[in-house]
């Protein structure tokens, strides 16, 4: 009986111990994830230009190839049809720089002008963000952040 026990147990480990290779494997092919994702506007005020700054940190497995941010207002076509990554082809860079591990914190800046603010629609806008790795894995998060344009 205890050597009929002591097969179980061995037979018990090694697919334990398959299982969490397994686990281990594929938690390292895990799409890039992002976190702490935040986005400040800052309107035009008399003769100083406004701004949009959106951060990020991205974990990933592979190193990060690049991060698309694309802001738009919630009551645009995006809304209605959806945002997809092909969308996001023409998207502006973020700048990304290790911050420990397998996460880089990655920042988008622009400047925005009297004139361009005038011209933007009033109320909520998203921040989206396709995220590339260098293995080709992809995020794409719609809804990152979110800002107000008053």
């Amino acid at each position: 009986m205890s050597r009929r026990i002591a097969l179980s147990v061995a037979a018990g480990a090694v697919v334990l111990g398959g299982a969490g290779a397994f686990a281990l494997v594929y938690a390292g092919e895990q799409p890039p994830a992002l976190a702490t994702s935040t986005a400040r506007y800052t309107a035009p005020d008399g003769d100083r230009d406004g701004s949009l700054t959106f951060t990020t940190d991205v974990t990933a497995s592979s190193d990060v190839k690049s991060v698309k941010v694309l802001a738009w207002p919630a009551n645009s076509s995006f809304a209605k049809k959806g945002l997809t990554a092909n969308d996001m082809a023409a998207a502006e860079s973020a700048v990304c720089k290790p911050s420990g591990g397998d996460t880089e914190r990655c920042t988008y800046k622009v400047t925005i002008s009297r004139a361009e603010a005038d011209e933007s629609p009033r109320g909520l806008w998203h921040v989206a963000v396709l995220t590339t790795t260098e293995d080709g894995d992809t995020t794409l998060d719609t809804k990152t952040a979110d800002f107000t344009v008053v």
